[in-house]
């Protein structure tokens, strides 16, 4: 497989030099012996200006001489080269490639919307230039396929999937990384070097998320309340200890349920307790 191939050209500006030298010497030639001659050698003077070109910084010059890669410039400046070269341009800077939305199926089946933005650059011109039709298109077409398979390598939560060690939702370092070294080894046949890739954008699809939505509240308000119930039953144990230690009041079986269970409704409640004056005994 061939690689790129780094050339040196002929100063552009030596060249330009040579050949006004030449081109006037022609002019005054036809002008002073008025022979043809002179004037049919200036389309070989018109011919070898086609071999100027420029690079501009952090740009090339692929040279293919009759189907045949002759090699790249990399160097900017003013140039000359065989004017039978042809000279395809190829960019070598830093380009953002921030993808559609695309709807996908996660590990678990569930519908996401997902989007990536890639940081990549040209690497091997040759590559770019030769091993596919088109580079950019690849690029994009190849970033798409990374996407989905990443998609449905990853649960999007583990609501569903409470074994996955990464999600894509909560284990973003790790799936970015997966999904550079995917995307890299995919560009790698065009000459692409991937300098950064991450998931832009990540949803469930708009058919689910609201029924989704319920759930993540659900999941949260349980949480909430099994905290809340962690901590009042601690407070009922605390409180009937210290009533019986400072021998404050003597508890029996109902007196004590009576007890927790006015206490618990009191703590776990919703709203605000109202207070009720018991103007008679514990039991009435």
């Amino acid at each position: 497989m061939k690689k790129e191939v780094i050339i040196k050209t002929t100063n552009g500006y030596l060249m330009l030099s040579i050949l006004l030298v030449v081109a006037c010497s022609m002019l005054i030639g036809a002008l002073t012996f008025e022979n043809p001659l002179f004037w049919i050698l200036s389309i070989l003077v018109i011919f070898i200006a086609k071999g100027f070109f420029i690079v501009n910084p952090n740009n090339s010059s692929v040279l293919v001489l009759f189907g045949a890669y002759k090699g790249t410039v990399r160097h900017n400046g003013f140039f000359w080269a065989n004017p039978f070269y042809t000279k395809q341009k190829i960019s070598l800077r830093a380009r953002n490639f921030d993808s559609e939305r695309v709807k996908v199926n996660d590990k678990i089946g569930n519908p996401i919307m997902i989007n990536v933005i890639l940081v990549w650059q040209v690497e091997d011109t040759y590559k770019s230039a030769f091993d596919v039709d088109n580079y950019e298109e690849f690029v994009k077409i190849q970033t798409d396929a990374a996407v989905r398979k990443l998609a449905g390598s990853y649960p999007y939560d583990n609501f569903d999937d409470e074994q996955a060690k990464f999600t894509l939702r909560s284990g973003m370092d790790e799936v970015n990384e997966a999904l550079e070294n995917e995307i890299t080894e995919r560009l790698a046949i065009a000459g692409i070097k991937v300098m950064e890739a991450r998931i832009g954008y990540l949803a469930y699809a708009p058919e689910i998320a609201s029924s989704m939505l319920k759930r993540q509240q659900a999941v949260a308000i349980v949480a909430a309340r099994k905290k809340i119930v962690e901590g009042a039953v601690g407070m009922v144990e605390d409180a009937l200890d210290k009533l019986s230690t400072d021998n404050i009041i003597e508890f029996d079986d109902d007196k004590k349920a009576s007890m927790v269970s006015n206490l618990m409704v009191v703590l776990c409640g919703d709203k605000e307790a109202v207070p009720i004056v018991n103007a008679g005994t514990l039991n009435s």
